[in-house]
């Protein structure tokens, strides 16, 4: 059996937000029936280059039956020395010979991936009313949670880009996505407003569901400024110390987890419940248990919902087994015995 390398320009062209989405939800899925195995995340910030780097590994049983790794680098200043700032390469092996079927790129399905997961918190938690939507951070990731969110709820007319210490770069997203969505993504927003907003709070008091993709420390978004019936899907703290949003928003909200033991220890539950402000006992569930029907949902309109996500690799298998299939069948990308 030949292992197919792929990379990142091959992904792309092979692989659609549509299919991810329905595979990421299928995960969450078999994760919360116990059909899948997570393995100890390791990460490590480099403080020297203000990088960091992690390794996620995992396996997913069902009609996956895959397991593998993947490792991640984010060195911010490779942009001033011509260097994509975002890489990683991951290995998918298949469980039921333990055989290597691909090695590839991991940074352009972890991007599809994580769009997918910020996009199911969205469709399963926020108002089904909800019209605007607000995106903290406007880097690599903003894109792709654009384009899967419009694609699970097309009724939202309104986007607003947020990036608190880059308002220059959410300009410049905010100029160019309509026709990124389009080129990319397939996705039409030609009826979509999307603003490039300065001010954190003036988006926040809009929006029906924030989206929260930053590295930041300390919180970005406070809990004065919330309306009732907001929703948030975090998926910038992944690593301990990290925090997006006040933690007092936490106090009374529905909170969901998409794993657990990982969130607590380094999503952005960890510091209210180190705090004391929130606890693990109020945890509703994981968003699989949600997606089967084993926990409930938003209860009224009135409630704050929060979906934490730290990023679970079985998400990239799922993935990354759509890309080896269309790929195959593209005769695209390099097989090789190894």
């Amino acid at each position: 059996m030949g292992v197919l390398i792929l990379t990142r320009e091959q992904i792309k062209q092979v692989i659609d937000m549509r299919d991810v989405l329905e595979k990421v939800r299928d995960v969450y899925k078999l994760k919360s029936k116990g059909e899948s195995v997570i393995w100890p995340l390791v990460n490590y910030e480099f403080e020297k280059e203000n990088a960091a780097m992690d390794i996620r590994s995992g396996y997913v049983m069902g009609n996956e039956q895959l397991h593998g790794l993947k490792m991640l680098n984010n060195f911010p200043a490779n942009t001033e020395k011509g260097l994509p700032p975002f890489n990683g390469l991951m290995m998918v092996y298949d469980s039921n010979t333990g055989m290597p079927i691909g090695i590839m790129d991991a940074s352009y399905i972890t991007c599809m991936r994580t769009g997918a997961a910020g996009a199911i918190g969205v469709d399963a938690l926020a108002r089904k009313d909800a019209k605007t939507l607000m995106i903290l951070g406007a880097g690599k990731q903003a894109p792709f949670q654009i384009a899967a969110t419009l694609i699970l709820r097309p009724q939202i007319n309104k986007v607003y880009i947020v990036d608190p210490v880059n308002y220059p770069q959410a300009i410049a997203l905010a100029n160019r996505i309509e026709q990124q969505l389009k080129e990319e993504f397939d996705v039409d927003a030609s009826g979509v407003s999307f603003i490039a907003e300065e001010h954190a709070e003036t988006a926040v008091r809009e929006a029906d569901a924030v989206i929260t993709v930053t590295r930041a420390t300390k919180p970005m978004i406070m809990n004065d400024w919330v309306k009732p019936g907001t929703h948030f899907s975090c998926l910038g703290s992944d690593m301990e110390g990290k925090e997006e949003l006040d933690e007092n928003i936490f106090i009374g909200a529905r909170v969901y987890a998409d794993d657990i033991a990982q969130c607590v220890r380094v999503g952005e539950m960890e510091i209210p419940i180190a705090k004391g402000t929130f606890r693990k006992e109020d945890i509703v569930g994981e968003i699989g248990d949600l997606l089967i029907n084993d926990v409930k949902g938003r209860e009224n309109d009135a409630q704050t919902t929060i979906f934490d996500a730290t990023g679970l690799y079985i998400l990239d298998l799922a993935a990354a087994k759509v890309a080896i299939a269309n790929a195959k069948a593209a005769n695209m990308g390099i097989e090789i015995d190894m």
